[in-house]
Order: structure tokens, then sequence, then C-alpha cells
């Protein structure tokens, strides 16, 4: 059995996540306030922009995993720092992380990510680039962290079965359920075939 620090536990991809992760490993979990419902590890109610909450949450564990969505405020990449240093005093060199298919090159284009080239259809690009600049300090960092990067997000169901592929959204990939998601996140902690890179998944 694994210990997890997770990060991003009650939002949609991530409550998927926690409830794989749960019910086979301990799962220390930073949360906004107490929860109800009891992991097999720790709540620790906290900030996650908030070092000694971060410190309290990876210690002991065996990997981290990130699913926190971004907001206005650059969450991701303010909170990146945090979640490396504290893996650094802890010896915690695994980390995944939940991303978007933004941040995943473009195919037509290979220098420019998706979110800057015509493939992305989003207007906005203030959440890719935060998760942007979560992704290049990660990749500049000594750590094994790979960051699966969905399209499109419904709620959705579990099918089970979808592409991936490393670095680039599969060729005409449109949706992605958050369930499916989630259990390709889960994955990860027992699959070494990402480690140091973008995984695009979709159907």
């Amino acid at each position: 059995m694994m210990k997890i620090a997770l990060f991003g536990s009650t939002g949609r991809v991530g409550s998927v996540v926690f409830q794989q992760a749960n019910s086979t490993h301990e799962v220390n979990r930073l949360v906004r306030k107490k929860m109800d419902r009891q992991t097999s590890g720790m709540d620790i109610a906290g900030d996650v922009l908030n070092e000694e909450d971060v410190m309290k949450t990876i210690e002991g564990c065996d990997a981290v995993i990130s699913c926190l969505n971004t907001d206005k405020n650059d969450v991701l990449s303010r909170s990146m720092p945090i979640l490396l240093k504290a893996m650094r005093y802890h010896g915690v060199k695994r980390i995944i992380t939940c991303g978007t298919a933004g941040i995943l090159q473009a195919r037509k284009e290979s220098s420019l990510y998706r979110f800057q080239a015509n493939e992305s259809k989003r207007r906005s690009t203030t959440a890719a680039e935060d998760h942007l600049r979560a992704y290049l300090i990660l990749k500049a960092s000594e750590m094994d962290w790979t960051i699966v990067c969905p399209t499109y997000l419904p709620d959705g169901e579990r099918l089970g079965e979808y592409r991936t592929e490393v670095d680039v959204l599969p060729e005409e990939g449109i949706s992605i359920s958050m369930f499916d998601t989630g259990d390709f996140i889960y994955q990860q902690l027992e699959d070494d075939r990402y480690i140091k890179t973008r995984v695009g998944i979709c159907y």
C-alpha cells in the first residue's frame, strides 16, 4: 500500500482520483475545510499556498497527485514551487498532475502550444497560461513528473477505453469524461511509461 498526498480532491477529476486511491491506498488530502467523509489517511484543512499545510500533507507520502483547478489568481503556478519544496524536504520524487490539452504541442505548428495555435477553440488563454507556467516549473525540476492533459472534459461516464499520446492530443480528439481522466491519473501511480512527459488523453 502506498501513501498518497492528494491536492484538489473535491473537484470533478480529483474526486474520481480520491475515490480510486482511497479504496486501495492511504490518502492524505489537503482540503479547504474539514470534510465529513473520512480518508484512509489524514484530512488536513488548509491552503495549498500555505507552506506549512502542504508540508503536513506530503509528510510520509510516497507520491503526490495534484488535480487543482486553475483560478484567476494563478494558483497552479504559485503553488507548484511550494509542492516541490515540500517534496524535496520529505524525499518524494513522484508527482502526477492534471493539466489541460492547451499545453500540449500543436500538431501542425509544433513550435506552438495548442492554446497558442488554431487547434484550441477557447477564447480565453488565462487558464492555459497558468497551466503552462506550472508545467515549465515541473519540467525544470528533478522530479519524476507526469502531466495528464485532457481535452474538453464533460462529466460523461466511465467508458474505460480512450486514446493517449505523448506531448500532443491524439488526432481528432474531442472530449474525455472526468471519470476516465481520473482513472488514468490514478493508474499513473503504477505506470512509469509517461514519466517526465505530458500525455494527451481523449476518446
